[in-house]
């Protein structure tokens, strides 16, 4: 029984909440009660809302009152997270009472790696790590040993946010506070590697061009499924539409040198994958809070620079190949084929720039009024930079093959 237990204890809360509800009204008591009421709360919240009042009901009248006070927050908010199981201590008490009291509360709560020092109304005045506890002077008092510079996190934080409160001073738990100060839980580090894991698929699926999905890609309904990548992929089909009509203004041009035909995909690609790029790297320097607004100049002075060694990177290439293939079968590009390939290098050197830039630029943008700098998705950006490339593309051949070719 002890084995089925931690494998119960190590599953989600989504597999949790398919197991009980695929057991006999009889058995279910027993799984709920093997519950700490913080993983009870996110079992609730993973089952269907005409389950959710039978599940409860389970619960003894303890875990019931915390379970309830618990779902009352926002999931995606510290309250939400917490756990109102911590180990507590009075600052009166000698370090020998304070160890012997966490000896008896040891199974009750959810860790004994710090307690927390309450007064009689619950304010939170400081923190006792465990090590310091067994090292003390057991005459001495809890006030007395206790650490006063302690980081607490609003009831009302975001997840996000709290997981990088976490990153930022290591911490094993942190307490969760109300207005007044008084400790209402604590969030584990456990807990907080679940919402980074959920933060970076939800900022990954933006990335791809969609909205976040609420739940595993098996479990998300199919008309969810549709509704959440359709709208963005509608929205990316429609800037597309703005590539042909671009192509159609250099409807004269082509038709007289159909060669520039041949390399207007690897012109519009080679920019759309630099925006990506660039859009990538700045969205996750932003999540991990090594980019800030304020240093938007910053990252416009090296991605000029990358850009520009990156476009004449492929530019090279671009040259190179166009001459090797002359090479190979004489007048494949015509008379005029090292026009050609000076054309398709400085496009490229132009496009990859323009597409560098704004894909790094765009998080900046998205950010400053408000909106998740995620949704600067790879496919906007490549949608966005293929207009522009075409038009780049053709302006530069249009100045080059002037009097020649056009």
């Amino acid at each position: 029984y002890a084995e089925k237990g931690d494998f119960f204890l190590a599953l989600s809360a989504r597999d949790q909440a398919e197991l009980i509800l695929s057991l006999p009204p009889g058995e279910r008591r027993i799984w709920m009660r093997l519950l700490p009421p913080d993983d009870a709360t996110d079992l609730i919240q993973e089952a269907p809302e005409e389950e959710r009042p039978g599940l409860l009901a389970l619960m003894d009248d303890y875990t019931r009152r915390e379970v309830v006070a618990l779902l009352a927050y926002a999931e995606d908010d510290a309250g939400g997270l917490m756990s109102p199981r911590f180990a507590r201590l009075r600052p009166d008490m000698t370090v020998d009472e304070a160890i012997a009291y966490l000896r008896r509360q040891a199974e009750q709560v959810e860790t004994i790696h710090y307690a927390y020092v309450l007064d009689s109304e619950q304010h939170l005045l400081g923190i006792v790590p465990l090590r310091r506890l067994m090292s003390g002077n057991k005459d001495r008092t809890v006030r007395e040993v206790m650490r006063t510079d302690f980081v607490a996190a609003s009831e009302e934080m975001d997840q996000e946010a709290l997981a990088k409160l976490f990153s930022e001073e290591h911490l094993f738990a942190m307490p969760i506070i109300d207005r007044e100060g008084r400790m209402k839980g604590i969030v584990t580090a456990d807990d907080i590697v679940n919402v980074v894991t959920e933060e970076a698929s939800e900022d990954i699926q933006k990335i791809g061009g969609m909205e976040a999905l609420e739940g595993p890609y098996l479990q998300v309904r199919f008309p969810e499924m549709v509704k959440k990548r359709g709208g963005w992929l509608a929205a990316l089909f429609l800037g597309e539409m703005l590539t042909a009509t671009a192509m159609g203004f250099f409807e004269q041009e082509i038709a007289r040198a159909v060669v520039l035909a041949l390399f207007i995909p690897l012109i519009i690609s080679s920019g759309g994958n630099s925006g990506s790029q660039a859009t990538s790297l700045v969205i996750r320097a932003m999540a991990l809070g090594e980019v800030r607004l304020l240093d938007w100049w910053r990252v416009v002075r090296r991605e000029v620079a990358a850009g520009f060694v990156l476009g004449c990177m492929l530019g090279s290439i671009g040259m190179i190949r166009i001459l090797a293939w002359q090479t190979v079968r004489p007048g494949l590009y015509g008379p005029h084929y090292l026009l050609v390939a000076i054309t398709v290098a400085c496009s490229l050197i132009g496009v990859v720039l323009f597409g560098t830039v704004v894909g790094s630029m765009l998080p900046f943008l998205l950010r400053s009024f408000g909106f998740d700098p995620a949704s600067a998705s790879a496919p906007f950006v490549a949608t966005l930079v293929d207009v522009t490339g075409l038009v780049i593309y053709f302006t530069v051949a249009s100045i080059i093959l002037s009097g020649t070719l056009l």
